[in-house]
């Protein structure tokens, strides 16, 4: 390869708009986050609601860190570098697929929009894990209304549309580990408000899917949830 090649194949990684594009997003989202978590911190002075303590969430936690610190470095390491492993694969910069990356991108930032959404309705019940010495109320509005767990179905829409965007092996190995983060706390946070919440609880769950709207939906629960 000649160096002018060169200097057009770097300058050409260097400007992968759809890469870049979702890797800002992810960015955002965790920002929103971390923000969300410090005014946890400030409003109830505890650490519980950000910092696990039940057993089971602190295995998780020890994965979900370095999984985060990957979902934020991956992405932009694949738009920004060239390489077998790390960078982007040269089929998903022309053709079709790349325009495939495009709309995985802007899926990626309405994700985004609906997450905070969800979070501004959570408001004060929001947390980062199960707060057993916390009084927190069942929120059923929203998205809620038809998903128990929105919020993590976004995730898993986001970090889909990652692997869309950036279709690596490692990313591909980190979205598998994510999915399986987001069942295992999904399943505990469900038996958690089970016991918290009682009979209110089973019925929400009877009426409402976990990751996707159940196929029949009841017209007075879908009206509140208007």
């Amino acid at each position: 390869m000649t160096a002018r090649a060169a200097a057009g194949a770097e300058q050409s990684t260097m400007t992968d708009l759809p890469g870049l594009l979702l890797a800002a997003t992810i960015w955002v989202y965790w920002t929103c986050v971390g923000t969300m978590a410090v005014r946890v911190r400030r409003r109830t002075r505890k650490m519980s609601g950000i910092v696990p303590t039940q057993r089971i969430e602190q295995l998780m936690w020890l994965v979900w860190i370095p999984l985060v610190a990957a979902w934020m470095t991956l992405p932009y390491l694949a738009a920004t570098r060239s390489g077998a492993l790390w960078g982007l694969p040269e089929f998903a910069r022309h053709g079709p697929y790349e325009a495939l990356r495009w709309g995985a991108a802007a899926v990626g930032v309405v994700c985004l929009a609906l997450s905070i959404e969800c979070w501004l309705r959570m408001g004060k019940n929001w947390s980062m894990a199960v707060t057993p010495d916390q009084s927190t109320e069942l929120v059923t509005s929203g998205l809620y209304g038809y998903i128990r767990h929105p919020i993590y179905a976004l995730s898993i829409a986001l970090m889909i549309c990652t692997v869309f965007v950036a279709p690596t092996a490692p990313v591909f190995a980190m979205a598998a580990i994510h999915v399986a983060l987001m069942l295992a706390k999904a399943g505990n946070e469900e038996r958690f408000l089970a016991q918290r919440h009682g009979q209110t609880y089973r019925d929400y769950c009877s009426r409402t899917g976990r990751f996707l709207p159940r196929l029949q939906v009841d017209p007075k629960q879908a009206d509140s949830a208007r």
